[in-house]
């Protein structure tokens, strides 16, 4: 009962054009000012998130800056000095003075040997800060999305959270690692070498002005088009990796039904769509980088043209005119370096989108300012007239009013979409009621703090998850450091202890990922265990039975009962042989308790559940 995924920020939604009406003039403004204004926002966030994560370096930035001044101004001085050589230490050295030639090439030596440890110095130094960023963001991402709500969950598919974390931050360990470094050197490069060019020769600096326009005009045309081709080619890898998860996690279905041409068809479609955007990519960044280089060169051949007619009449030594050119040259070659980086900065900005997008989610289930101490909960629920929706979705219970004593255990019965799944969300807080309250012991429950709320209510899907490690730790989850012997009492209270020693290593097996060393059967049971051991005052079973098979099942009935005695239990189950063990029966539809009795009592009556338990008599007959 989720809610349809929304598009990403950075992935407006578009209209086929078919289906698209020619909008006024004025809603065609109004929809290009909300864009803009959409647009500038998620830029905004995304400066915002990166600026949090680099105030608290700024020390060692602002000694990274230090490193590469002095490493720029090392790298600068090598043309000038080289003209003082060719103009005053050559002609020194014609007439026997040895000196100046000493002089001028120590210092040569001098700034080149600074100028390259200073350079070293800082690529280490930018190299720790970005590694500090990327520890940083890596685990807030994997916080932040920890403390989303379920409902997130539901709708935001695991193949995008994969490629927040993997793909996205990869992008953006490629421009942290590499393209900043370069990126601040070449900027201080050029701005070193401009100031000494027109100090050495302003004559010179003016052909340097003249040929920044061209160059400024094609950054700004490769600015724009590249900014839209590198968020495109993030949304296409995005979507590959999607299809990818999506297969491989449910291969069996994929198999089972024969589906493997169709599968490869629609990721072979979206692995054309990433080679397509980034061939736009990379002919777009064919045609920028050639025409830089051309600009550099045509300005080296104008400024050694008309250098070398001033030389000519006299108006320009031949040092100054070599320096001139050494800087003309050197100038243009950062400007190349700035478009690589440009590359990795578009598809970093993308990436950066996507992840400030994930981290700007905000929980729906929120933790409450001034919680309730609920220390030893004793197990008593009501639901006060709540009314619930998932997001602006139709009414799933309406004004449902009901008491669960402390103690009871429930079975809800019903056909599907009749809620029972909905109210056992709402019991155990993944969402909360969109009117009225669900208490706990007299208390609301949004009025408990998370770790009372879940030591006191446990919940056990039909999806029993094993993570990898071994039998004790995934027994031991909701009850971490619990003694060997309450773990192994857990296993026997269920009927898993038998199963588990027959493994390899007891309850040292390795259970794998996904628990592939066990059962479905066996994984339930050992989910059983996990919450026998935790000990809540309610337990919710959600069709926790139905990996069950029936010899399995019969086994797990006496495990059952000793997990439901002494708390509150509500059992969401098909099968009426573990509604059987229930003290009440509630038989749901369309949100509605309809009928409300125990279990003999409804199948004594002719209503839905009598007629449920009688086809189900029917079958084991």
């Amino acid at each position: 009962m989720s809610r349809p995924s929304k598009p990403e920020p950075s992935q407006p939604a578009t209209s086929r054009p078919d289906d698209r009406r020619r909008p006024t003039d004025a809603s065609a403004d109004d929809t290009t000012q909300l864009d803009a204004e959409a647009s500038r926002e998620v830029r905004s966030r995304s400066l915002r998130l990166l600026g949090e994560l680099l105030r608290p370096r700024r020390g060692a930035l602002a000694l990274a800056g230090l490193l590469v001044v002095v490493s720029t101004l090392g790298q600068v001085a090598g043309p000038w000095l080289v003209s003082l050589a060719i103009d005053s230490a050559v002609p020194d050295l014609m007439d026997g003075d040895v000196d100046t030639l000493v002089l001028v090439g120590s210092a040569y030596l001098v700034a080149a040997v600074v100028g390259g440890l200073c350079a070293g110095a800082y690529v280490r130094q930018a190299a720790r800060i970005a590694q500090g960023v990327l520890l940083d963001l890596r685990r807030r991402v994997f916080r932040h999305t920890q403390l989303l709500s379920l409902e997130f969950h539901e709708s935001y598919t695991s193949g995008r959270i994969i490629s927040r974390q993997t793909s996205d931050l990869e992008a953006l360990r490629e421009l942290l690692d590499g393209g900043l470094t370069g990126v601040v050197s070449s900027l201080m490069l050029m701005l070193f070498t401009g100031l000494s060019l027109f100090l050495l020769d302003w004559r010179s600096g003016l052909v340097l002005a003249v040929a920044l326009v061209p160059a400024w005009l094609l950054t700004r045309w490769f600015q724009k088009r590249s900014q839209v081709f590198y968020r495109e080619q993030r949304t296409t890898s995005a979507r590959l990796i999607v299809k990818f998860v999506e297969t491989m996690t449910g291969m069996r279905a994929v198999q089972a039904f024969r589906r493997e041409s169709t599968t490869e068809a629609d990721y072979g479609r979206l692995s054309e769509q990433y080679r397509d955007a980034n061939l736009n990519t990379m002919g777009l960044n064919g045609r920028y980088q050639p025409g830089l280089v051309l600009i550099g060169n045509v300005a080296v051949a104008v400024a050694l043209a008309l250098g070398g007619w001033r030389v000519y009449s006299g108006g320009l030594d031949v040092g100054v005119l070599v320096a001139a050119l050494l800087y003309v040259k050197r100038f243009f070659q950062p400007i190349q370096q700035l478009g690589n980086f440009y590359n990795s900065f578009q598809s970093a900005t993308a990436a950066l989108e996507k992840v400030s997008g994930l981290l700007a989610e905000e929980p729906t289930v929120v933790e409450p300012r001034r919680p309730v101490a609920l220390p030893h909960a004793r197990g008593a629920l009501r639901l006060d007239h709540v009314t619930f929706r998932y997001g602006d979705g139709p009414v799933v219970l309406p004004d449902l009013d009901l008491t669960l004593p402390a103690g009871q255990t429930v079975a809800l019965v019903g056909t599907t979409g009749a809620g029972k799944s909905t109210l056992a969300k709402l019991v155990t807080r993944f969402y909360d009621a969109s009117e009225g309250r669900v208490q706990l012991d007299g208390v609301d429950v949004r009025d408990l703090s998370t770790t009372d709320l879940r030591r006191a209510v446990v919940m056990v899907t039909q999806e029993a998850y094993l993570f990898s490690g071994s039998v004790r730790e995934n027994i031991a989850l909701g009850r971490p450091g619990a003694p060997q012997a309450d773990i192994e009492a857990a296993a026997r209270a269920v009927g898993a202890h038998e199963f588990i020693m027959d493994m390899p290593d007891g309850y040292d097996t390795d259970v794998n990922k996904r628990g592939g060393r066990v059962s479905a059967g066996q994984r339930q049971l050992l989910s059983f265990a996990r919450a026998f051991l935790a000990d809540p005052a309610v337990l919710v079973l959600d069709e926790a039975t139905s990996s069950l098979d029936i010899p399995g099942e019969r086994l797990v009935q006496h495990g059952l009962q000793t997990l439901l005695s002494d708390r509150t239990a509500i059992i969401i189950a098909h099968r009426l042989s573990t509604v059987a063990i229930a003290d009440r029966v509630l038989v749901m539809e369309h949100g509605r308790v309809i009928e409300d009795g125990t279990p003999d009592e409804l199948a004594a009556g002719d209503g839905h559940y009598a007629a449920l338990n009688a086809a189900w008599q029917d079958s084991l007959v």
